[in-house]
């Protein structure tokens, strides 16, 4: 019966160990979203690491992060080519504007979510 405790525990160890290195992982693509308002390809990065990933943060609330990470990514390149796009005519620059706050707003509602072990609704 101890062994049974024992390699029971031994399992929920590692399980909580690997939630604890992919909430990191997670955090850490946060921040590389952040840092691609200076340096851009930061943001393909990290959507290349969630993809990588996915798989294996299925079923936790870190999955609902990837999925707004990778949302985040693809709405925020949408919108920076048609925001390119229209500066020839004024309004891009509008519209680039207010993807950058969008951006921001976004990793770090997820970061704050993130640091209180929240999922993030998608």
């Amino acid at each position: 019966m101890s062994d049974f405790n024992h390699e029971s525990s031994s399992v929920n160890n590692v399980a909580v160990a690997q939630l604890a290195a992919n909430k990191q992982y997670t955090q850490i693509i946060y921040i590389l979203q952040l840092v691609s308002l200076i340096f851009g390809i930061t943001s393909i990065i990290g959507v290349v690491m969630n993809y990588v990933k996915l798989s294996e943060v299925r079923g936790t609330f870190l999955e609902s992060h990837f999925r707004w990470q990778i949302r985040t990514f693809w709405f925020v390149l949408l919108w920076t080519i048609i925001g390119g796009i229209l500066t020839m005519v004024g309004i891009g620059i509008l519209i680039l504007l207010a993807v950058a706050v969008w951006y921001i707003y976004r990793a770090i509602k997820g970061l704050n979510a993130l640091s209180a072990n929240r999922p993030m609704y998608v």
